[in-house]
């Protein structure tokens, strides 16, 4: 698979990856009790842990992978 073509594959992972992750923190938050610090807590995490899970995507989509 080409250079470009993994990029793309990423981009369209990461896309679809931050809906589910932006889908999830609201709903988590709907769970929770009402309060300033829950919020500033869920948000933050959420905010600060999305490129954790999709760094080996970024890793993989930047690799020479074989022929290109």
């Amino acid at each position: 698979m080409g250079p470009r073509t993994r990029r793309f594959v990423a981009m369209v992972g990461v896309l679809t990856f931050l809906v589910v992750w932006i889908w999830g923190a609201i709903a988590l938050r709907g769970l929770l009790p009402p309060s300033q610090w829950i919020d500033l807590l869920v948000y933050a995490v959420a905010g600060i842990g999305w490129g954790v899970p999709l760094y080996p995507l970024f890793k993989w989509a930047e690799s020479a992978g074989g022929k290109d």
